[in-house]
């Protein structure tokens, strides 16, 4: 059987920096690749700090303004980033509602979302802390993306 390689093993990681881009589009569904480490380099995201971004992120996004187009937000293995799956993306407005999305995580207070057995199936690995520098340094990087530029 032949395989067709999947368009993400196309994108050179040696090169890739962090930031936001579109993966692909699908018809109305674009992917968002929200890449907030540098791929291939010792400093990845550790499970905490990625699943409770994951648990913020993904809770704010589907209570945000384009939450009737999310279709899913998710971590990605490599431990460098998200991925984002948005029906009718405009790339402005995505952009928007992730820095918002990245501040209300930022300055979060309480429990994190999802934080119980009866909600996910490791919550005790959840850490609000943890996210929230995540979240401060992917801010930063945020500050130089341009919407009309997230190619690859």
């Amino acid at each position: 059987m032949e395989v067709t390689r999947i368009a993400s093993f196309e994108v050179d990681h040696n090169v890739l920096k962090p930031g936001l881009y579109i993966s692909r589009v699908d018809g109305d569904i674009t992917t968002y690749d929200i890449r907030t480490r540098v791929p291939n380099q010792p400093d990845l995201m550790d499970n905490s700090t990625m699943h409770t971004c994951e648990h913020m992120l993904a809770t704010y996004f589907r209570n945000s303004e384009i939450k009737d187009d999310v279709i899913y937000f998710g971590a990605m293995g490599c431990q460098t980033g998200f991925y984002l799956l948005v029906r009718n993306a405009d790339h402005h407005q995505v952009l928007k509602v992730l820095r918002e999305c990245v501040d209300k995580t930022i300055h979060h207070e309480g429990a994190v979302f999802g934080n119980s057995a009866k909600e996910c199936g490791n919550y005790r690995t959840l850490n609000l802390s943890m996210a929230q520098a995540e979240c401060r340094r992917y801010a930063k990087i945020l500050e130089m993306v341009d919407a009309d530029n997230l190619n690859y």
